[in-house]
């Protein structure tokens, strides 16, 4: 059973300049999203629950240097994203 994935207009706009930024990083991108519509809790996302001021957010890896942040709508199958960038950037 799949997810659906919500796209805010705010994900949208930092997706967006993101991936203007680091085009190379396309393939993978997409990549982690299919994952993510088909089961958010592959191993190679490194799916996690977030801790302080980002408690409730959920993160999951793109590759070793960039994340996405997200929070998970489990009982209505939904994962509404949230932000994309390095792990300094996600988690400030």
């Amino acid at each position: 059973m799949s997810y659906t994935l919500v796209f805010t207009e705010s994900y949208n706009r930092r997706a967006k300049k993101w991936l203007k930024k680091h085009p190379e990083l396309q393939g993978q991108y997409l990549k982690a999203l299919q994952l993510l519509e088909s089961n958010p809790f592959h191993p190679s996302l490194r799916l996690h629950a977030l801790q302080g001021r980002l408690q409730g957010l959920h993160s999951v890896s793109i590759n070793l240097s960039y994340r996405i942040t997200l929070e998970m709508l489990v009982s209505d199958r939904e994962i509404v994203l949230v932000s994309i960038g390095s792990h300094d950037a996600v988690y400030r």
